[in-house]
């Protein structure tokens, strides 16, 4: 019996890419953006395609009666959807913040209550969160972000405790830097900075011009690759770590708190 999947954010990048995998491993995959015109080309590669918003409650229902419909349960739900958001917190509007939160944890919660009582009816199934090592590691500049992400971490982790015996499988993939990176300088459009933050802005935009070509950003397909060998495991992982950027990151989770601090205290006297 041919495999369903639905991915999220797949208009581009991480997203893109692994509807692609899937497809290409046979799989029936539901394509999905908020913007039709993102996933043309996944249509004519053979994914059905939906719009799909993870911010709205309707957009998610609806794909997934469509599913439901067609296919009954799906058998991998891939949340790859999510934006990134930068700057130095108290330059970052709290609706900023709340807009991240909405699309990186509400989302996919959003995506995950639609699809889960099929999953139950049927006893299978694999969730797929797509987090980021920032989840785990927050930079300065990068907490919005790092908290979302942090936000959809717990909430995996909780989820997963839950779904335990009911034959549904709930698994965290925590890529490093891709190619397909969100230019991080275009999400500081509009704050208004402070002097005393100047460094954090040069940090900042000084990561986004190199990021492309430094020799530890991953590729979006080997990000693809490990999602779908995680929907097709017995017993996956609870949570894979994909490229030596984000594993040598995660490290520093394990120094004490001065030391990080003063790590990244060391990115101020060179900024």
């Amino acid at each position: 019996m041919t495999r369903t999947a639905l991915v999220t954010g797949a208009g581009s990048g991480v997203g893109r890419t692994t509807a692609r995998t899937f497809r290409e491993a046979g799989w029936t995959v539901y394509a999905t953006g908020p913007e039709e015109a993102d996933l043309s080309g996944l249509a004519e590669s053979g994914c059905e395609t939906a719009t799909l918003d993870v911010t709205s409650e309707g957009d998610a229902e609806r794909v997934l009666d469509r599913i439901g419909a067609e296919q009954g349960a799906v058998d991998c739900l891939v949340n790859a959807a999510g934006v990134a958001r930068y700057g130095p917190l108290e330059d970052v509007p709290t609706d900023r913040l709340a807009a991240q939160f909405e699309a990186n944890a509400a989302g996919p919660h959003r995506l995950v209550r639609a699809a889960l009582p099929n999953m139950r009816r049927a006893e299978s199934g694999t969730i797929v969160n797509v987090s980021s090592v920032y989840g785990r590691l927050a930079p300065p500049g990068v907490g919005p972000y790092a908290a979302s992400t942090a936000a959809l971490e717990a909430l995996s982790d909780a989820l997963r405790a839950e779904l335990d015996g009911l034959g549904i499988d709930v698994v965290v993939v925590v890529p490093g830097p891709t190619g397909a990176d969100e230019d991080r300088t275009e999400s500081l459009d509009g704050l208004e900075r402070t002097r005393e933050y100047e460094w954090v802005y040069e940090t900042l935009e000084d990561a986004a011009l190199t990021a492309g070509a430094l020799p530890v950003t991953d590729d979006p397909e080997a990000v693809a690759t490990v999602i779908h060998d995680a929907a097709c495991a017995a017993d996956p992982d609870p949570r894979y770590v994909v490229g030596p950027a984000a594993k040598a990151l995660l490290y520093a989770r394990y120094l004490p708190d001065r030391l990080r601090d003063a790590a990244f205290r060391a990115l101020r006297t060179v900024a």
